[in-house]
């Protein structure tokens, strides 16, 4: 019994000390992971903010560019028929929304919707105003009928996109 207690008096002060040491070094590594992620986490964000406002700024482009007021007068060339125009404009508002597919990444999911329905409303906006057309109406017949359209709508949606994201920009930035 007594080599018991000599056994136990050493090993006892030796678990206290190891159980110590353990915890010690297990928080002191635990902090330093964490502070390598938040030095790692400022480096991302000043390499990304940048790309992610340049992308806001070239989603806010987009909605300017497939606006009403801008389509029409960008895609009007003289001489066209209301049809070729409808098609015309379809096709720009595609290709704007295309060539800015990629910005999806860094915008938040709610700006983007916002901005793929504002895509989708010009496009059937185009169309119903197209449809209130006769087969011999021009071009610019086609544009004026989108423009009464549109003023008749209290905010249009590429409107609405446009000062969300600005409203998320300024909140991020």
């Amino acid at each position: 019994m007594e080599d018991f207690l000599d056994i136990l008096k050493y090993i006892l002060p030796s678990g206290v000390v190891f159980a110590t040491a353990y915890f010690l070094l297990r928080a002191f590594l635990e902090n330093d992971n964490r502070k390598k992620l938040l030095e790692l986490k400022m480096t991302n964000q000043g390499l990304i903010s940048p790309i992610r406002l340049q992308a806001y700024e070239r989603v806010i482009l987009f909605l300017e560019r497939v606006s009403p007021g801008s389509l029409v007068i960008r895609v009007t060339k003289p001489g066209m028929s209301a049809f070729q125009f409808q098609t015309a404009l379809i096709e720009n508002i595609r290709e704007e929304f295309e060539h800015n597919l990629s910005q999806q990444i860094y915008l938040s999911s709610t700006a983007w919707e916002l901005a793929r329905n504002a895509k989708e409303e010009m496009i059937k906006l185009v169309n119903i105003a197209a449809s209130k057309l006769n087969d011999s109406a021009t071009a610019v017949d086609l544009g004026s009928v989108i423009f009464e359209l549109s003023m008749q709508k209290d905010k249009l949606p590429v409107n609405a996109a446009i000062e969300y994201i600005k409203k998320e920009v300024r909140q991020l930035f």
